[in-house]
C-alpha cells in the first residue's frame, strides 16, 4: 500500500502551512505518489500566478514534485472504478467534484491511501482510506 498526495497537501506545503518534514518522518519511507490530476491542478495554479516571482517559485516547486513522486494516470481500470464511484455517489446524492472523483478512483484502483486536507469532500467515498493530517497543518 502506498500514499497518494492530493493537491491540497502539496499547496499547503508550498505555502509553508504544513510541517512537511515532521509529517514525512511519520510516513517511514511509505511509497508516495501523485496523480496526473493533481499535477494538472498544480500547473493550473502556475498559470494563475499573480507575479513573475510567484510564477517562478511555483514552477520550481512543481518541477521538484514531478521529479520526486511517481505520477499515476488514468487507464481502463481507473475509468471503470471512476464510473462505478460516479454512479454510486450520484445515486446517493453525495457526488463530489469531478477532479476529486478522478483522484479517488485512481487511489482506489491502486489500493493506496489518500493524504488530503479536503476531508469533507473525499470522506463521501466510503471505501477510500484518508490519512489524518490535522496535527501537521499550521494555521
Amino acid at each position: 500500500m502506498g500514499l497518494i498526495l492530493d493537491s491540497s497537501v502539496l499547496i499547503a506545503a508550498e505555502r509553508e502551512r504544513l510541517n512537511w518534514i515532521g509529517w514525512q518522518e511519520t510516513l517511514r519511507n511509505e511509497s508516495q505518489f501523485i496523480t496526473v490530476i493533481t499535477l494538472s491542478e498544480l500547473w493550473h495554479g502556475w498559470h494563475k500566478a499573480q507575479s513573475q516571482e510567484q510564477r517562478a517559485r511555483r514552477e520550481r516547486f512543481i518541477r521538484s514534485i514531478e521529479t520526486r513522486f511517481p505520477i499515476l494516470g488514468i487507464g481502463v481500470a481507473e475509468a471503470r472504478v471512476h464510473a462505478r464511484l460516479w454512479s454510486e455517489l450520484s445515486s446517493a446524492g453525495q457526488l463530489i467534484g469531478a477532479h476529486d472523483l478522478l483522484i479517488a478512483a485512481i487511489t482506489l484502483t491502486h489500493g493506496h491511501r489518500l493524504a488530503t486536507l479536503n476531508r469533507s469532500e473525499f470522506s463521501r467515498v466510503p471505501e477510500l482510506e484518508i490519512l489524518e493530517m490535522g496535527s501537521f497543518v499550521r494555521e
